[in-house]
């Protein structure tokens, strides 16, 4: 025992000297090209054309309509936090209640619609929602209606595409807490007398509140930063201020005050998380204790109103129908099928409307589609232009996930292993990219690379967009290595391998899954990055994303229906392969 404690020792001092600069690559990157160029926009909103300190940027923020603007923006963001958290977690509990093994394809169609362009998402809501749309021409076939509605255009179409598009962040954020939740707790409590309501929101509701609070900060957040779905689907009057951001840049080339609207933007964003801190606490996202005591008397007092509630309508029911068609859990678990059935459905089925209308032979959109044709994928194939951007899109999209693994896998590992002081601020360090908002990392990165000569250069697009990728990238290694056995290292090192043979032969194969899944995930989020690519990318250097972002303000046509069906059909394939990766990797345990 003591030659193999002394073969321990000196690889344990190695391991945790190297873990904490194993970081440094990582830390160094995001200081230069996060860090660095958002307070460099910070000082550009108290300067003037001249260089001189001035608050004029912030005098004409608070005059005009910018104001009107941010309030319109805060109302659309707390409507459609509301609507996704309500729509979502129906959808987690009935994934995490379920058998184990019986909800991969389930899961399927929660990844489809998170790994499919936003912008490909926000054109499938004009197919359903136009006045020649899916959902009037129905409507107006059964004779339900004579005139079709005025859906699209509306803050309706708004919130309604805006939640569509954040419901599968905000279903895997409440599932990876009610996973860990022990299912026998709601019987427990019903041999206790506890009726079936009052079990659920006294008993598991609050367990899984960590994931709710988690769910709810970031759908905010990134809502508030969100100018695709109200650019397409909403009027001048659901203006938010992400699309005046664009504005001050793209037509004023008024860089001061779209500096001062994005400081605006970071302060509200704060402002709600302290609330956020305030009312339940910030730790209630780890599931412990905050300031605002979540585990405390608000919560208490919100699930037992909520809990009689519910007791009160199962009662009003129960009284109307017979008793065994209401009573006992199967019932209770057939109505939550339904309704998770019907809530899947809302989140996959507006994808696959695309598909028929890409073979139209109309050169416009609506329903249904008239003949049958390929002249719309004939003009994508045939499209040097389009073709240039779809190229160039996957070369960055390779590029940004290999460069996300090279700094984020070494990250990964010094958080995992290494001890040093302060190692409990470096991942809310590596995550900030995700908390600000993306419009105003862009807006940054222009700013900086502009100095540098990288904006219209792919290296640009690579270093922007792996700034953004890097933090799924840490996230899932992370998650990977921690249920990963260390003392297989330990043992490989005892036999005399060297760390990188160890690496190689032992450490790599067995956590493989979890490297291929970040390099799916890091490429898919730099292929449909939009927001980078509007302000570094120039006309002749632009990405699929943007070349789609400038179809759709010309026209929407059926060409971008073909485009769409393509990515998706790219999007499942990629999904596909991931699933069949986990069910091996779960095979070979």
């Amino acid at each position: 025992m003591s030659a193999i404690a002394t073969a321990l020792k000196p690889s344990r001092k190695l391991l945790r000297l190297g873990g904490g600069f194993m970081l440094v690559p990582l830390l160094a990157f995001l200081a230069i090209f996060f860090i660095y160029p958002v307070f460099s926009m910070l000082t550009i909103s108290v300067t003037d054309r001249s260089g001189d300190f001035s608050w004029a940027n912030y005098i004409e923020l608070f005059e005009g309509r910018n104001i009107s603007v941010m309030l319109t923006t805060l109302n659309i963001s707390l409507w459609t936090t509301i609507v996704t958290i309500v729509l979502s977690y129906p959808v987690a509990y009935f994934l995490a209640t379920a058998r184990k093994g019986s909800t991969n394809a389930l899961m399927i169609v929660v990844l489809l619609p998170l790994w499919t362009s936003v912008l490909v998402r926000a054109f499938a809501w004009t197919i359903l929602l136009g006045r020649n749309g899916v959902i009037n021409s129905g409507l107006v076939s059964l004779g339900i209606i004579d005139v079709p509605l005025d859906m699209l255009f509306t803050f309706f179409s708004v919130v309604v595409s805006m939640s569509h598009a954040l419901m599968p962040i905000a279903v895997l954020s409440m599932l990876s807490t009610m996973q860990n939740i022990d299912r026998n707790l709601e019987s427990a409590a019903a041999t206790l007398g506890a009726e079936p309501g009052n079990a659920f929101w006294r008993v598991y509701f609050p367990i899984s509140f960590p994931g709710v609070a988690s769910a709810a900060l970031v759908t905010f957040i990134v809502s508030v930063g969100i100018f695709v779905q109200p650019a397409l689907l909403g009027s001048p009057s659901e203006t938010m201020i992400a699309q005046v951001l664009i504005q001050q840049i793209d037509e004023l080339f008024n860089w001061g005050l779209a500096a001062a609207i994005s400081v605006m933007v970071l302060v509200i964003s704060i402002i709600f998380i302290l609330v956020f801190d305030k009312l339940l606490g910030i730790a209630t996202i780890t599931g412990s204790t905050g300031s605002g005591g979540a585990s405390g008397s608000m919560m208490r007092t919100i699930t037992a109103w909520l809990g009689s509630i519910t007791v009160a309508i199962s009662r009003v029911i129960g009284s109307i129908l017979p008793k065994k068609q209401w009573t006992g859990p199967r019932k209770g678990r057939a109505v939550l099928t339904v309704v998770t059935a019907l809530i899947l459905a809302f989140m996959a089925v507006p994808l696959f409307f695309l598909i028929p209308v890409s073979f139209t032979e109309s050169p416009f959109v609506e329903w249904p589609p008239r003949g049958f044709s390929l002249q719309w994928y004939e003009r994508y194939f045939s499209s040097p232009i389009w073709q240039e951007a779809t190229i160039r899109s996957v070369i960055v999209g390779i590029a940004t996930a290999i460069l996300s693994l090279l700094v984020g896998v070494p990250a990964a590992f010094g958080i995992n292993r290494a001890r040093f002081r302060g190692k409990g601020l470096v991942l809310p360090y590596i995550l900030l990219p995700l908390v600000v908002p993306n419009i105003i990392v862009a807006l940054a990165m222009f700013y900086f690379f502009s100095d540098l000569g990288l904006v219209g250069t792919n290296l640009g697009l690579i270093i922007g967009h792996t700034v953004l990728a890097v933090p799924y990238v840490v996230l899932t290694l992370v998650a990977v290595l921690q249920n990963y056995d260390y003392r297989l290292d330990q043992a490989a090192w005892t036999l005399g391998a060297k760390p990188l043979t160890t690496f190689r032969r032992i450490t790599l194969p067995l956590i493989k899954v979890g490297f291929i899944t970040s390099f799916l995930f890091a490429f898919m989020r730099s292929f449909d990055e939009i927001a980078v690519a509007l302000f570094v990318s120039s006309g002749l250097q632009s990405t699929l994303p943007k070349k789609l972002w400038s179809e759709a303000h010309i026209a929407v046509s059926p060409t971008l229906a073909a485009v769409s069906t393509i990515l998706i059909a790219v999007v499942a394939i990629v999904v596909l392969a991931s699933e069949l990766l986990n069910r091996r990797q779960v095979e070979q345990k």
